[in-house]
C-alpha cells in the first residue's frame, strides 16, 4: 500500500523560562479507545489546500492551543522530520516542518479541535529541558532534548536541522 504523504506544520512553543508546550498522544487508531500516553509532541498538524507551512502552523496554534499569532511571529523553519507509520488502517508519510515561537505566556484553551483530537482527549503540559532529559516517556522528535537545547541559545539563524 502506498503511503499518504501528509505535509505538516508544527510549532515549538517556548515560555519565558524555556519550557516547551507538548501534547500527549493517546490514540493509536480511531477505532480503538485512547489508552495511556504513548509519546509527547509539539502542537501542529496537516497543511490544508492553499495554505503555506507558516499559515498552517498559525492555524493549528489557534485551533489546538487557542493562541493567535501572525505568521511572521514564527521563527524558522528550525527542524525537519519525516515519520512513516500506520494510523487508522493507512500508512502515513508525515513530512513535518517545525517553527519556534518564543516567550509565550498562555493558558491552553483549544478553539477548534477536530473530531479525532476530541476522541484522543490528549493531555498537555509545559516541560522543562531537565524534565525531558529525566523522563522515561517518549517524545517526537525522539531527540527533542538535544534539539531544544540548540533552540534555547537564541534566534535560529541557520538552515533547518533534520531531527529524528
Amino acid at each position: 500500500m502506498k503511503p499518504w504523504v501528509r505535509p505538516t506544520a508544527r510549532v515549538v512553543v517556548l515560555d519565558p523560562a524555556g519550557r516547551v508546550l507538548l501534547f500527549g498522544s493517546r490514540l493509536t487508531d480511531p477505532a480503538v479507545p485512547p489508552g495511556d500516553v504513548l509519546f509527547w509532541y509539539t502542537p501542529g498538524g496537516g497543511v490544508e489546500d492553499g495554505e503555506s507551512l507558516r499559515q498552517a502552523a498559525v492555524r493549528e496554534l489557534a485551533e489546538e492551543v487557542g493562541l493567535v499569532v501572525a505568521p511572521d511571529d514564527l521563527e524558522g523553519p528550525v527542524w525537519l522530520r519525516r515519520h512513516v507509520g500506520p494510523f487508522g488502517g493507512m500508512q502515513i508519510d508525515s513530512r513535518e516542518t517545525f517553527f519556534v515561537l518564543r516567550d509565550v505566556v498562555h493558558e491552553v484553551a483549544p478553539q477548534a479541535l477536530t473530531e479525532l483530537e476530541l476522541l484522543g482527549d490528549e493531555p498537555h503540559r509545559w516541560w522543562s529541558l531537565a524534565e525531558i532529559d529525566a523522563a522515561e516517556e517518549s517524545f517526537a522528535p525522539a531527540d527533542l532534548a538535544e534539539a531544544i537545547r540548540e533552540l534555547l541559545h537564541g534566534p535560529w539563524t541557520g538552515p533547518p536541522r533534520i531531527v529524528a
